[in-house]
């Protein structure tokens, strides 16, 4: 495990870094916390607001270690077998990552269920919900404990480098990066494309060397890791909402007194609104700089979007087909679905009167 060999790097820098605080009280307690890309990162951005509030908070009993660029895991799994070794504490993923821990968490990425950010955000703050999802994964884990869904780029889209998507037939025979993650793959399938789970570091140079044709990403990750120097075409289908799923060692949580839990649940409350706001803010100039590079962004009707939902029609069946438990997974997100989308409609009606 490529994690392990990080282990004594990781202890020393941990000494550097503590050597060198500016509290000259030693952390009773340090999360270690790995991330994938590097310092100029809304993830990283998220964890120094996390790390200022836990260490400013606790007295400074609380401190947090980052290791950026892949340093320290450099997959999802490397991420979650540190975490399973107690060398990572907290972990940032997606949806469709965790599901090789418990396949029914993937569920969460089956395309097309999300009608938009507020639904989105209504969902994951739904605490019933949230605690299904947490006792699923602790129950599956041992040790994993998800703390908050946030938001990690916007919504899914498909981009390629040459030939335009723009009717689920375009699909047909493409070569598509997804996640790691079998469920991103099936969708991939079912539009008649070949996947290629990529992890995220290697995805500009799988691009620019053509070992796949396009992604599935959201356009704030593009631009930020300069996917349009070789992307040309976006085609805003939102196919899915780009959930930041975060993790910390329970192991490491229940050891701290619960006055810290408390302020570390409040740290995470911080990373949820940041990470929630900055794809709002950040698509415009993203998109306006994807087109400066020479990109197309194709916009779809209603009727075209209903071709990629019918299309993809089969991933319900699919995903409750992978295990009987899955059926129980997914009656219970949609009905989280459907009392959300009630609420949204609702105020939104009481609103426009």
């Amino acid at each position: 495990m490529r994690i392990l060999k990080y282990a004594l790097a990781a202890s020393a820098l941990a000494l550097t870094l503590s050597a060198t605080t500016a509290s000259a009280q030693e952390p009773e307690f340090k999360l270690v916390t790995p991330l994938a890309t590097g310092e100029d990162n809304y993830n990283y951005q998220a964890v120094q607001a996390f790390r200022h509030l836990v260490n400013t908070k606790s007295n400074g009993r609380i401190d947090v270690e980052i290791y950026t660029g892949g340093t320290l895991c450099a997959s999802g799994r490397e991420c979650f077998e540190g975490m399973q070794a107690g060398l990572v504490d907290i972990y940032q993923s997606n949806f469709g990552e965790p599901g090789n821990l418990w396949p029914a968490f993937a569920g969460l990425d089956l395309p097309y269920m999300l009608r938009d950010d507020e639904v989105a955000e209504c969902v994951f703050d739904d605490q019933d919900f949230m605690s299904m999802l947490r006792k699923g994964m602790l129950e599956q884990t041992g040790n994993i404990r998800l703390m908050t869904v946030s938001n990690s780029g916007g919504w899914r889209n498909f981009a390629t480098t040459n030939k335009p998507i723009k009717t689920p037939e375009d699909v047909k025979g493409m070569k598509l990066r997804t996640i790691p993650a079998e469920i991103q793959q099936e969708l991939v399938r079912q539009l008649g494309g070949a996947p290629t789970g990529i992890s995220w570091p290697e995805v500009y140079t799988s691009l620019a060397t053509g070992v796949v044709e396009g992604t599935k990403n959201g356009i704030t990750d593009i631009v930020a890791m300069n996917f349009q120097e070789h992307l040309k075409h976006i085609t805003l289908d939102g196919h899915a909402y780009m959930g930041g799923t975060w993790f910390i060692n329970n192991d490491k949580f229940m050891s701290m007194p619960e006055d810290l839990r408390k302020i570390v649940v409040e740290g995470f409350g911080v990373i949820e609104q940041y990470l929630r706001a900055y794809p709002k803010y950040h698509e415009v100039r993203s998109y306006k700089a994807f087109t400066d590079a020479g990109g197309t962004i194709h916009s779809l009707s209603n009727e075209e979007k209903a071709a990629f939902r019918e299309a993809a029609s089969g991933m319900e069946a699919w995903f409750t087909s992978q295990d009987p438990a899955n059926q129980a997974f997914l009656d219970s997100y949609n009905a989280a679905i459907d009392e959300c989308t009630a609420s949204v409609d609702a105020r939104l009606d009481a609103a426009a009167q």
